[in-house]
């Protein structure tokens, strides 16, 4: 059972305890033979939504668009809204997959709120065969101008979570040399080449959120595993005993946590924890929540806003 979190850190009572217990569970996969699709709905400070028109199909949505073989569903995410709209986003909270059937069968869209990094001008997108308008739209505009009952679904949930979250992203090491086999010290421990391979597969993925700072056990094994989203973000990891197997208190846990998100409640951008699986559940208990036991190079991400956890959503990065 997780203890109570440190003070200012505000976990989910209730139902939302539970919704939030089970989004942490693995999630199930996609049937086979489903279409995958991601997308966003994207706000803009004030009342606007952002849509886009598809002449084939006459129809106003959200951006989004077919997953790339082999890509994650949230580096798809983050793709589609560039290619359809011109803008950089990242993403917030998860939102509730669309499942709906299509002509090839049945189509399962992956949808996240999301804000706009840098300039939201789209009055010089490009338009295209496929996307020939791309608008901000007030939010009570777009529950009318919509297409599909669906997607008025999904913007009156995406609502609900539109204002700016802070991610709290908590990773297990990639997969790293035999213990047993291993005769130096634990903490010089090093991934395998496979871990290696799956610590550059995590880029993408991470840096669908607005994460800038990266804190991770000293051991080998976890800077490996981070070095490649710290060098793409151009950020040091800050190496922090607290983290290590050999070190690690859950009062000392507890206190890292909290000084990461009262420092991400100020900075308003997030962070990116790594550590090892003994570690772990002492990190989800500081935060109030239930240990989902990842597995190597699995990650969670925990969306507060002033404190709260708003929702958590759990990946594996193959």
């Amino acid at each position: 059972m997780a203890s109570s979190p440190p003070q200012g850190v505000r976990a989910p009572s209730g139902s939302s305890a539970s919704s939030l217990a089970r989004s942490l569970a693995r999630r199930a996969e996609v049937p086979a033979g489903d279409v995958r699709a991601a997308g966003a709905v994207v706000f803009r400070p004030g009342r606007q939504v952002l849509l886009v028109h598809r002449g084939r199909y006459d129809d106003w949505s959200f951006p989004k668009g077919k997953l790339d073989r082999g890509e994650h569903e949230t580096t798809a995410a983050v793709r589609e809204v560039a290619e359809e709209t011109g803008l950089h986003v990242r993403l917030g909270p998860p939102l509730r997959d669309q499942r709906y059937t299509v002509a090839r069968g049945t189509k399962t869209v992956h949808y996240w709120a999301g804000r706009v990094v840098g300039d939201d001008d789209v009055s010089g997108y490009a338009v295209n065969d496929e996307i020939d308008a791309v608008e901000w739209v007030d939010r009570d505009e777009a529950v009318i101008r919509l297409t599909y009952d669906r997607d008025r679904a999904t913007l009156r949930e995406a609502l609900g979570v539109r204002r700016r979250a802070q991610a709290l992203v908590v990773l297990r090491h990639a997969s790293a040399r035999s213990r047993k086999a291993w005769r130096g010290d634990d903490r010089d421990r090093p991934l395998l080449q496979a871990g290696r391979a799956h610590a550059l597969r995590l880029v993408p993925a991470l840096a669908a959120y607005d994460v800038d700072r990266v804190v991770s056990s000293p051991a080998l094994r976890c800077l490996e595993t981070v070095a490649p989203f710290a060098e793409t973000v151009g950020v040091g990891p800050e190496r922090d005993d607290r983290l290590s197997e050999e070190d690690a208190r859950g009062a000392g846990v507890r206190a890292l946590v909290e000084q990461l998100v009262a420092d991400g409640g100020r900075t308003r951008r997030g962070a990116l924890l790594c550590t090892h699986r003994p570690v772990l559940p002492k990190v989800f208990a500081a935060l109030g929540l239930p240990d989902p036991a990842l597995d190597p190079g699995e990650l969670v991400v925990v969306h507060l806003r002033k404190g709260r956890v708003l929702a958590g959503e759990r990946h594996r990065v193959r």
